[in-house]
């Protein structure tokens, strides 16, 4: 009896300390994984920010990184997406193209990127668009408005006034408010942006019986361009259509000055930026271009009015571009798809992405088409006044 007592008693003591040992090692391991949770901040929502730090289009990326993180911040500080905070993947390709790629790449495959907001450039976002197709990653351009962009997936969109709206409606006003019948259009042929803004252009002038008396051809890097103007000098044109970016529009308009040529410029929403008004100085005065937002206080939004009012005291009282307003909204319809899908899949949240009507941003009312481009209005057409750019007119497109 003795015996199987104490065999009984050191039987239990065993047991028990096998399913104490057992337990006791469960709690280490979820402490662990608690511990490593907690170390890596937890879960996010990545998004990759697609766009030029330094180089010739570093005004525009900067500029859409500002909206993009201004987002964020708003979404993170009311509570994140899912019960995860956004987190933003910053690269810098340094205005390339072949270094857009690569950064596309990096996001997708070594950062897990959900989603990509860039490039606000048309050239570099039609190179990164197929990789984000390939590998079905959604692709939101905050910048890029010309031709070719969205046929390249269903996974690839933009937030911006196309130039197939805007070069249009000014191209009708300049011949119907300003009495423009002639013109002279110059083209920078390395620009994807220019090449297929001067064939809106081409197509608006002809709709409107306006006379195209000379063209010109450009590269972006030029620096001199008095051949080009003297050969459009006695061409006797209302204006100068000037579809490149606003390095090269600041430095043509100064050699147009020089000449004695007393023609205006008008272009698109490449030409938006401090470089061109500090650049050109004098020269650039009364040049006119068209984009989809500008800060005109007395028409704005509750929406737009507070957005403007956080980024001018995050920025020294300066008010936002296109490029930053842009930016926001780029991460704010993501994030609405992502909600309405329940899910951070880019396989689901697109297909609540495309069914976008109506949705009210900072930058106005955007509605996706059947081929998830972006119906927006009106057009603002801008214009440069004792160095600073003014809105002239808003025109409401049907």
């Amino acid at each position: 009896m003795k015996k199987s007592k104490i065999y009984f008693i050191l039987s239990a003591l065993m047991i028990t300390a096998l399913l104490l040992t057992g337990c006791g090692g469960g709690g280490d391991e979820k402490k662990q994984a608690e511990g490593e949770k907690a170390a890596t901040g937890g879960d996010t929502i990545k998004i990759g920010f697609l766009g030029a730090k330094t180089g010739g289009h570093a005004a525009y990326g900067v500029e859409t990184l500002k909206g993009i993180k201004m987002a964020v911040e708003d979404i993170n500080t009311a509570g994140g997406l899912l019960g995860k905070k956004i987190e933003i993947v910053e690269e810098d390709h340094g205005s390339k193209v072949s270094e857009g790629t690569t950064v596309t790449q990096k996001l997708i495959t070594r950062d897990k990127v959900v989603a990509i907001i860039g490039d606000p450039t048309t050239g570099i976002t039609k190179a990164a668009a197929p990789i984000a197709q390939q590998n079905k990653v959604v692709l939101l351009s905050a910048g890029a408005v010309g031709p070719g962009v969205v046929e390249i997936g269903d996974y690839i969109y933009r937030d911006v006034l196309l130039n197939s709206v805007g070069a249009p409606a000014v191209t009708k006003y300049l011949n119907e408010k300003l009495g423009w019948k002639k013109v002279v259009v110059v083209t920078s042929m390395n620009n994807d942006f220019s090449v297929g803004l001067t064939d809106l252009f081409k197509e608006a002038l002809i709709e409107n019986k306006m006379e195209i008396v000379g063209e010109q051809s450009i590269q972006d890097g030029d620096q001199n361009f008095a051949a080009q103007v003297t050969a459009i000098k006695d061409k006797n044109a209302d204006g100068i259509i000037f579809t490149g970016y606003y390095t090269e529009g600041a430095l043509f308009m100064k050699e147009v000055r020089k000449q004695g040529l007393k023609s205006v410029l008008v272009g698109g929403d490449g030409l938006m930026s401090d470089v061109f008004l500090k650049m050109g100085a004098e020269a650039v005065e009364g040049s006119m271009f068209f984009c989809g937002f500008a800060v005109d206080e007395t028409k704005s939004s509750d929406k737009t009015k507070k957005f403007i009012e956080a980024y001018k005291a995050g920025n020294n009282g300066v008010q936002p571009d296109y490029f930053s307003v842009q930016g926001y909204d780029a991460v704010m319809l993501i994030a609405d798809a992502i909600k309405a899908a329940n899910s951070d899949d880019p396989e689901k949240f697109r297909v609540e992405l495309a069914k976008t009507k109506n949705w009210e941003g900072v930058s106005g009312t955007i509605t996706f088409d059947e081929s998830r481009e972006p119906i927006k209005s009106p057009v603002y057409l801008l214009e440069v006044k004792e160095g600073k750019l003014a809105v002239k007119d808003t025109i409401e497109v049907k």
